[in-house]
């Protein structure tokens, strides 16, 4: 098995795929799964029960708590910080943290905050500095805060109106 652990890195689980890199200041504790081909970048810490895929990509600075699932082919930009805990207390734990799903190939961009219990749907996008509150369709759209189904996007990355329309005007079926 080869992998890239930084020397700086606190890596406490053995279930890390093939050809995957994880750089310095990054903590994984013990029951975290990351899949192959991932590049988990400096400063992100990733809590027990996550469940990472293949091919997936973490930029500087994430949180990875407890109850978060990411699939294949994602993106996670810089700051991103998910949530776990809906009604959050110091030293009072909830019997069970909610579960976050992020499907394949979704991207979130820089600074967004996924709250507690949602799915962020296959190839969607969300844009830079948003607040996901609610479900996020594949293919879909969203960005502010809260955010806000602003349109779709293919599997490909063209971007499409509410319509389903690109900017030459072709209409798309997702």
């Amino acid at each position: 098995m080869f992998m890239i652990i930084h020397q700086l890195a606190d890596v406490q689980s053995n279930n890390i795929g093939d050809n995957t890199s994880i750089w310095q200041f990054c903590v994984v504790l013990k029951g975290a799964k990351i899949g192959k081909h991932c590049n988990i970048n400096c400063n992100v810490f990733i809590e027990n029960d996550v469940k990472i895929g293949n091919n997936v990509t973490i930029k500087p600075g994430v949180q990875i708590w407890d109850g978060v699932r990411i699939g294949d082919n994602v993106f996670i930009g810089p700051n991103v910080t998910f949530t776990n805990d809906i009604v959050p207390r110091s030293k009072i734990y909830p019997d069970k943290f909610e579960k976050t799903i992020v499907e394949e190939g979704a991207s979130i961009g820089a600074n967004s905050t996924i709250i507690a219990g949602n799915i962020i749907g296959s190839y969607s996008l969300i844009g830079a500095g948003s607040v996901i509150t609610k479900d996020v369709p594949p293919f879909s759209v969203w960005y502010g805060n809260p955010a806000k189904l602003k349109g779709y996007i293919t599997k490909e990355g063209v971007i499409l109106d509410l319509n389903k329309r690109d900017l030459s005007g072709k209409l798309y079926c997702l």
